[in-house]
């Protein structure tokens, strides 16, 4: 299709998969209680702590909310590795974010590979500005440097003709509302402000991991770093 064309677009796309890793985990129970109560047969893939939080909110709420998780290792078929630094760094998730609606070629790539089309990613990053103001070390602050997070809300950013890209908990009040409203699906109007959020939210976090990088000084590096 040539870029000038003007391109047909669903307005409300249903949430029936969605991929949930987060490090701040305010109101984690609210928003998962509240998207298996809105989003018929959703399904809610998941990571590490997040995950094991997610596994305890929804078993209390009964077997069928349980069954709604899905372990993204079980899902990938990889399990998470270098101390949970690779767990969503994965073709089958990035084949689900940027798979186009209405794209055959993309179509047949899920089906061949038994991926998924995800339609809702919710991510918060490591909190490296926060370790900043704490006074962290520079290998505390290189730790803090979030890889996977930033990388799935671009992708979902950028396919937010299909995808909606949640990137704060303050957020959540509001996509929950809409939800429960639409019988589970997501406006155009939500996934394109969610978009520009999520945009902005990395811009801001990739800034302050370069600024931070410009202004050490060669005494901060070897306080932390012996040079071979």
């Amino acid at each position: 299709m040539p870029f000038n064309e003007v391109r047909r677009v669903r307005d409300l796309v249903p949430v029936r998969n969605v991929i949930v890793s987060v490090s701040d985990k305010r109101e984690l129970s609210v928003l998962a209680a509240g998207l298996v109560s809105a989003c018929p047969g959703v399904r809610i893939h998941s990571t590490g702590g997040t995950y094991s939080l997610l596994r305890s909110t929804l078993a209390v709420a009964g077997p069928e909310a349980e069954r709604a998780l899905v372990a993204m290792s079980d899902y990938t078929g990889q399990p998470e590795m270098q101390g949970g630094l690779v767990k969503t760094l994965d073709w089958k998730i990035y084949l689900g974010l940027l798979a186009e609606e209405g794209n055959a070629a993309h179509e047949a790539d899920l089906a061949r590979h038994g991926a998924v089309a995800f339609d809702l990613v919710v991510a918060s990053l490591y909190p490296f500005e926060e370790a900043l103001a704490s006074g962290a070390g520079a290998e505390e602050l290189r730790q803090h440097v979030d890889i996977g997070g930033p990388a799935m809300l671009r992708a979902a950013a950028k396919n937010h003709l299909r995808v909606g890209a949640v990137s704060s908990p303050g957020q959540y009040p509001a996509l929950l509302a809409e939800l429960r409203a639409t019988g589970g699906r997501l406006s155009f109007a939500t996934r394109a402000t969610l978009a520009a959020a999520a945009f902005r939210l990395v811009a801001r976090y990739d800034e302050a991991i370069a600024r931070w990088m410009e202004l050490r000084t060669a005494s901060d590096s070897a306080g932390a770093y012996e040079l071979a």
